[in-house]
Parts: C-alpha cells; structure tokens; sequence
C-alpha cells in the first residue's frame, strides 16, 4: 500500500505544504497550470530550493501583485460564500476542487465557533487572503495528482508563546487552530512560534486517513517543505513515500468531520420526541439519540443530540426549532472514525437480504444481515427473527431441525 507521511515535527501551514508536495515529485510547471484555472489574477507562484539547519528541500513563494494597495484595502476581506463560489466555479480538477472546498469549509466553521457567526458571516482575513487561496488549492491540487493510496500523519506540533495578529496578541495555539485540531493528536512547546497554521491544521484534519505514532514501513522518498522562518531548530516539514507493511489492503479507518447539535428538553412529551426525531432524520441528521437528564429544578428531562454533515446543517437547526421547544442548542464539530464497510445482496433459503460488512485493515471483522429484510422474511414466513437468521444462514432445516 503507497502511504504519504506527514511529519509535521515542526508544524505544517501552506506554503510548506505546496513546497513539500512539489519536492516530492509533483511538477511545478502542472501546479501553475491548474491555479491558472481559478477566475483570480494578480498572483505569481515560485519554487526555489533553500535550507534550514543544513536540510535542503522546497521553498514556495507566493507573491501578490499591488500588495501596498492591497493592504490599505485590508477591510475589503473575502467572505466563505464568496471564496466557495470561486472554486466550484472554476475548471480545476474535480478531485483538487473537492478538497480545497472541504479545507476552506474546516477553516470557516473554526472561524465562526471563534467569532460566534455562521459559516457564511465569516470574512477571511489571514487566511482569506490570496497567497492562502494560492497555497489551498496547490496543495489540494499535489494531493488529486500524487493520488496515494492513504494518508498518515504524526501528532502536529503547535508551537509555544504568543502570535500577533488582526484580533490582538494570542497565545500559541490561535483559536482557530485549536479549533480544527480538536480530536487530532497534537504537542506544543517543542517551539516558542507558532508552528502550525490554521491552513496547515485544516489540511491534515481534510486529508489524513490515519495519525500513527509508530508503523511498519518501507522508506520510498523523502521531501522537505521549507518554512519562512531561521530558527535553531529546522522549520521544515517532512513528507514521504511509504510502503507499508500492513495487514490486508484498504484504509484502515474512515475519518469524517461531522457537527453535532444537542438541546436539553423538559417539556415535551414521548410522542412529540418521537415526532421530533423522524424530521430531524428526514432533515438529513445521521443519528439522533435521547439520553435521560435531571435539569433545573430536579424536572427530568432529556437531552436531544443530532449528528450531522455540513451540507445538512442548516435544515437540522431549523427542525430543532420548528419541532421542538428549544429556544437554543449546543453545536460543535467532531471527528467521527469508523471502520470501512460494505452492503452486498446475498441469496438465502428464505430469499434475497442485504448484507453488511465491517473490515479492518482489509479483513472483515462484523458481518451483520439487514434487519428490516430479516424481520420481513420472518413475517412473511410465520417464524421468529431468531428462525429467520438461523435459516438464513443455513443454520436450520425448514422443518427446524
């Protein structure tokens, strides 16, 4: 299995990304090719070898055209709905697009959880900035043409002390940073800088299949993504071709960032939380559950959570509104990781189920049949789910011997 390692010992941002990509094979000549694909003009991208303690490797130079004139118009900043638009407008490679749409979209939701927006309130400003535009969409553009088979990371260093920046002096990690890295394994302290970017984070957090601390592995090539800054220590990060040694093929997990939306309810009877759970799934809601909670004074009640995607997140929040008594909600991002499965059509004795099937590494681990088919069959058959099964699974004669 081709593996792409992300040793992010110093960090990751953007611009080290692109660089560390292009030092790993990509050409630079295709790199431009595409960007020059995106409705924006104004911007040059250079690559240039350079060195950090004694490391050598890629250096990735955006430079921005009128950047005076630009800055005295720093208020004139990007919203997410516009930057969104210009992706899915222009003709880049599908793949490339997708990923840059999922890394902005990381980005903007960290920044409205910070500032207490919505998503498309959010005006960039850092990040929203072109050269950043130029360095998301390369580096998602290296990632749709080296193509790997998985990705892998180490814990991300963050970095230590303060950074400055349009809202203040900030403590290392920024907010937003901390943010988009929440259940990601990270460390801080190994740098008194800020280390990892909000770009960098949100391209892990996008792309990466698995955080290893530690792997069987075959060294194929090895790359080096230049930073900015001349440190005592290389700011460089480092990327690599693996072949690993792996049980089976296929990834081993399935990583997704999903939103999860809870409300604690006190008044409302069993009937409309039942009602209230099949629109929140005909919203678009992935789960729903109601765990019992004792609430102010000592009403039981009970705590209605959703999960979610991005693009149902809006009609969630409507039908917690609309048919429920909430006048409000928690809502925060998370990192769901599951095993990969399939749903295949199996003949049975009884007639045709689905069946679904969990794998690790390659190997199936769960095998479960459809229970609505089972429970079907069993109907129809005039026998118990448990007969249903055993037949099924040509575990019993027809006659139940």
């Amino acid at each position: 299995m081709k593996t792409l390692h992300f040793d992010c010992f110093a960090g990751i941002s953007g611009d080290m990304t692109l660089g560390a990509l292009v030092d790993l094979g990509v050409e630079a000549a295709d790199v431009r090719s595409e960007l020059q694909k995106l409705p924006i003009e104004g911007w040059t991208l250079d690559f240039c070898r350079d060195e950090r303690c004694g490391i050598t490797g890629v250096r990735a130079m955006v430079t921005v055209h009128n950047a005076e004139s630009r800055h005295e118009n720093s208020h004139e900043h990007t919203h997410w709905r516009d930057i969104r638009r210009l992706i899915k407008e222009s003709d880049i490679r599908e793949g490339a697009k997708d990923r840059a749409l999922d890394i902005f979209t990381r980005i903007a939701t960290a920044e409205a959880a910070v500032h207490g927006a919505t998503v498309d309130e959010i005006a960039f400003h850092e990040v929203g900035a072109l050269d950043s535009i130029i360095d998301i969409v390369g580096a998602a553009v290296c990632l749709d043409i080296l193509a790997p088979d998985r990705i892998t990371a180490s814990a991300i260093e963050l970095g230590g002390g303060f950074v400055t920046c349009e809202h203040g002096v900030l403590p290392v990690p920024a907010p937003a940073t901390l943010e988009i890295c929440t259940g990601l394994p990270v460390t801080t302290g190994g740098f008194d800088k800020e280390m990892t970017t909000p770009t960098g984070a949100a391209i892990l957090a996008s792309c990466v299949d698995e955080f290893i601390t530690c792997s069987r592995f075959t060294e194929l090539r090895t790359a080096y993504g230049i930073g900015m800054r001349k440190l005592d220590k290389p700011n460089v990060l480092r990327v690599s071709w693996r072949e690993e040694e792996a049980l089976g093929a296929g990834p081993l997990l399935q990583r997704e960032s999903l939103i999860q939306l809870e409300s604690a309810l006190d008044d409302m009877t069993g009937e409309a939380l039942g009602f209230l759970m099949d629109r929140l799934f005909d919203a678009g809601a992935l789960d729903v559950t109601f765990t019992p909670c004792t609430m102010k004074k000592s009403r039981p009640g009970v705590i209605v959570t959703a999960l979610c995607r991005e693009d149902a997140l809006a009609a969630v929040r409507e039908t917690f509104f609309i048919h429920s008594s909430t006048l409000g909600f928690r809502e925060f991002r998370v990192n769901r990781l599951s095993l990969p499965r399939t749903e295949e059509q199996k003949e049975s004795p009884l007639g045709v189920v689905r069946v679904k099937t969990a794998f690790l590494r390659g190997e199936p681990v769960h095998s479960k049949i459809e229970f609505a088919d089972r429970a079907r069959l069993a109907q129809e058959n005039n026998i118990t789910l448990e007969q249903a099964e055993k037949r099924i699974c040509g575990k019993e004669s027809d006659d139940g011997k």
